[in-house]
């Protein structure tokens, strides 16, 4: 999971969770690349590129927790987060090289950023009417969460489901056709792992030191909900909806997409994606072009996730209808997923954590993070 996911997840429990002191703590997280229109294409460009055809191999990291310090190493990868020094460090394992950011050149990139984007705005002020014409697109947020009661073993560990949906929905008033960007987690919880508090303790202060680093966030989100009022009622459901994930994730399926009709993106348990051998799901450009199918779809009583096989519904249909198989075919697909990643959390110990984990090894050579 990358800084940025950690710390917007880590928010959300700033103030829900107690302080407690830190005790070292180990486990692994397998993250995996497994569908979705992003992994096609970068499995096409590994006929030229061999890091390309990784894409879609597991990739197995440990975690090593140890007072207020976090490693997340891989093969490839070494990333510290020292929330003492204020500091992330990333390792590139193979180049024999590393990085070094302070919470405040994030402070000062992220003021960069946002006078640049000033900048731009001052110098193309016609580009800034459309904002201003709250009236042609109507914005509305929904976030779920349903606890599904469905149950599986997951690395010998008995789990229960809970699928949360996020979807953002933007309606043209004046053309009245609908387009959502929409995010699926597919999470597979246990009640309790011993030990796991200290994860969630450490995504707490984390959050409280992002959140000083860039208050200028903050400016942005209440400027969001002035002119979203949709956005605010969002974000109080949200605390409501997550209240009923209990338990700690230790399988999630997550999926990132686009939607025609305004439903969220199906979860995968739900509805697998095809193989790689069957029909390719439609590009975001490909289902904005079928909104008018959309209302056929809705029509025929159906969701349509036509990139998804077949609805759970199919043999339901009745079979004197003779037009059911014509009515399906003319149903368009209405949902596109961008990207679906599993992260699948294991190996789980309190057991003293070697303060080498935490270090650069000797030899690798300091250079510049890439400036954004």
């Amino acid at each position: 999971m990358t800084i940025a996911a950690r710390s917007n997840l880590a928010l959300v429990a700033v103030l829900l969770t107690p302080s407690l002191l830190f005790a070292d703590y180990t486990y692994q997280e397998t993250t995996q690349l497994t569908g979705g229109s992003m992994l096609r294409m970068i499995k096409m460009a590994g006929a030229f590129s061999s890091q390309a055809r990784k894409a879609g191999d597991p990739i197995v990291s440990t975690v090593y927790l140890k007072g207020n310090r976090m490693a997340k190493v891989n093969p490839d990868t070494t990333e510290i987060i020292d929330l003492d020094k204020e500091t992330i460090t990333n390792i590139d394992n193979l180049k024999h090289t590393y990085t070094v950011v302070t919470f405040e050149q994030l402070r000062q990139q992220m003021e960069k950023a946002m006078q640049e984007a000033q900048k731009r705005s001052a110098e193309h002020p016609a580009q800034q009417q459309q904002p201003q014409q709250p009236n042609d697109v109507k914005m509305s947020f929904d976030v779920k969460v349903r606890n599904t009661g469905v149950e599986k073993q997951i690395s010998g560990i008995s789990s229960h489901e809970a699928i949360l949906t996020m979807t953002m929905n933007a309606t043209d008033q004046k053309t009245q056709q609908t387009g959502a960007m929409a995010v699926t987690n597919d999470m597979w919880l246990v009640p309790e792992i011993p030990g796991y508090d200290q994860v969630k303790e450490f995504d707490r202060k984390m959050a409280e030191k992002m959140a000083l680093v860039a208050p200028q966030m903050g400016m942005d989100m209440s400027r969001m909900l002035a002119t979203n009022p949709g956005a605010t009622e969002a974000l109080k459901d949200m605390g409501k909806e997550v209240e009923k994930i209990k338990g700690v994730p230790i399988m999630q399926v997550m999926r990132m997409g686009s939607t025609v009709d305004g439903k969220p993106l199906p979860a995968a348990s739900e509805a697998p994606l095809p193989p790689d051998n069957s029909p390719a799901m439609p590009s975001g450009s490909e289902i904005a072009k079928q909104s008018a199918a959309s209302a056929i779809t809705s029509k025929l009583g159906g969701f349509g996730f036509g990139g998804f096989g077949k609805k759970k519904k199919s043999d339901d249909q009745p079979a004197q209808d003779p037009n059911a198989a014509q009515n399906a075919a003319q149903a368009q697909a209405t949902a596109a997923v961008l990207m679906e990643t599993q992260i699948t959390t294991s190996n789980f110990s309190s057991d003293p954590v070697d303060g080498s984990h935490f270090e650069v090894p000797a030899g690798f050579k300091q250079v510049q993070p890439p400036t954004r």
